[in-house]
């Protein structure tokens, strides 16, 4: 039994292997424990594997290169197109050995270690800039219930909620009232300092690493927004022009084109929705 292509579709806890030979014959179709995935592919010859690009993708993939193993990662998009019928985990695997070895399929590179850390950076420090604008917000309708309008902006309102903290609030509010109002000033006081010192990390990583620290220099890219495009971006060598590169942030236009006539839709929205944020923000 000689295996040169498998297809592996990955889980939390069982993963499905689909493995077929140089004729195409299926040699292997079986799923696989967590604890049993690496010594099933210590045993075996080097081959080409194919994995849907997702969250714990990156670290497989890695995990695989290590024993020899070439890993080759794909959007889920594109490998739907080969599920025959149905949506089982041996469907899935089938269908990823049979995209894989497409010449035309795309790749998605492989992100090492510190790309994957430096991201983590980033959806951290939006997960918290969401919880102080909700904090922020049940702030001002708990105190709009009590004739208190907090001026616009996020300096004046957290500017507020510190002075309620030391009792100097200059309202008059009802005891209850103002005990509930200090949990969300202490809650988005905290917020604010923990997004200020992911910030700080930003501005050190942008210094160190030289892609980034390059990218500063474009008009309206800043240090969040350098990093994350190091961070993300693992091969900028794969895009062969600066169109190419916003079809795959989602900034081109939507294409809806029959009959020899050409309709351009909005854009497509198809990349990271992180980034044309930035890009947004920057410009």
């Amino acid at each position: 039994m000689t295996i040169t292509t498998i297809g592996l579709d990955l889980a939390k806890n069982v993963f499905q292997v689909h493995a077929i030979d140089e004729a195409g014959t299926v040699v292997v179709r079986k799923a696989l424990r967590r604890v049993q995935v690496i010594p099933f592919f210590t045993r075996l010859s080097p081959c080409l594997i194919g994995i849907e690009a997702c969250g714990t993708s990156h670290y497989w993939a890695r995990e695989l290169q290590k024993l020899g193993h070439e890993v080759r990662l794909m959007p889920p998009a594109y490998v739907k197109a080969y599920v025959k019928r149905g949506k089982t985990d041996a469907a899935d695997a089938e269908a990823i050995c049979e995209a894989v070895m497409r010449p035309t399929m795309r790749f998605v590179p492989v992100k090492s270690r510190e790309q994957q850390a430096e991201l983590s950076l980033h959806r951290v420090r939006s997960l918290i800039i969401k919880q102080r604008t909700q904090l922020i917000n049940m702030a001002r309708g708990h105190l709009a219930e009590f004739g208190v309008c907090i001026p616009q902006g996020i300096n004046n309102a957290l500017h507020l909620l510190e002075k309620s903290l030391d009792g100097d609030v200059g309202m008059d509010l009802p005891e209850p009232a103002l005990a509930m109002l200090q949990v969300l000033a202490r809650q988005a006081l905290l917020a604010h300092e923990q997004i200020r010192d992911v910030d700080r990390q930003l501005h050190v990583l942008c210094r160190t690493n030289d892609v980034a620290h390059r990218l500063t220099t474009v008009p309206g890219v800043g240090p969040v927004g350098a990093a994350a495009f190091a961070a993300a971006v693992t091969d900028p060598g794969q895009f062969k022009s600066g169109r190419q590169f916003a079809a795959w942030l989602g900034l081109t236009p939507l294409q809806n084109s029959s009959g020899g006539k050409e309709r351009s839709g909005r854009i497509s929205k198809m990349g990271d929705k992180y980034l044309r944020k930035l890009l947004v923000v920057g410009a």
